[in-house]
């Protein structure tokens, strides 16, 4: 009599907007479900709370990399599968270790199943896809910015208008100080100025 297979529920959010409607709790009930639906036995859960797709270092996607590297897990199930990776390198670099250790990947929202080579095909067009996407957004933003400052206007915010949840925000999201400053079009400085000033929780206001 055959095992069952053994799943690795994994869910991300990088912002409290996203929390509040596709949260990490919303995530691992339609993986429960599709799980349940296979029949597959839940080996664990790892949610990433408040970290960008675009960051390889986060804690739950170690902790489930550790888990399968230990041979614990046969299939890695993901809500969608930019949950996973947001960039093209980052989600080959997780598919060819997943597939060297015998372990598929399944999306529910995109209903692929990287256990037949289609699936797999489909998901590197995905990401792929997805990827020139965010890449053309920020060359029309950037684009748009240029011609803004040759035609003499200023552009980004006002000095002094960032707030330190949009700096955590924003952080989160991608990653590095550097990054968060030019997607909200302002200085390095500032954001750190930002993150600075945030009181501490639990520290009085």
């Amino acid at each position: 009599m055959s095992r069952p297979v053994r799943a690795a529920l994994y869910t991300r959010v990088s912002t409290r907007a996203q929390a509040d409607k596709h949260g990490t709790a919303y995530q691992r009930e339609a993986l429960e479900r599709m799980a349940d639906a296979r029949g597959w036995v839940i080996a664990g859960a790892f949610d990433d709370e408040g970290f960008s797709g675009r960051r390889e270092d986060r804690p739950a996607l170690e902790a489930m990399m550790r888990a399968v590297r230990r041979g614990e897990v046969d299939i890695v199930a993901v809500w969608r599968w930019d949950r996973l990776a947001r960039s093209l390198s980052h989600l080959v670099a997780l598919l060819q270790e997943l597939r060297s250790r015998n372990v598929a990947l399944a999306s529910h929202q995109e209903g692929l199943d990287t256990s037949t080579p289609i699936g797999t095909a489909m998901f590197q067009i995905a990401g792929a896809m997805a990827e020139l996407e965010a890449n053309l957004a920020r060359e029309r933003v950037q684009a748009g910015l240029d011609a803004a400052r040759a035609r003499g206007i200023k552009v980004g915010r006002p000095r002094g208008a960032l707030t330190g949840e949009e700096a955590i925000a924003a952080l989160a999201e991608h990653g590095s100080v550097r990054k968060a400053a030019t997607a909200l079009g302002v200085s390095p400085s500032m954001v750190a100025r930002r993150l600075r000033e945030r009181p501490v929780a639990g520290e009085a206001a």
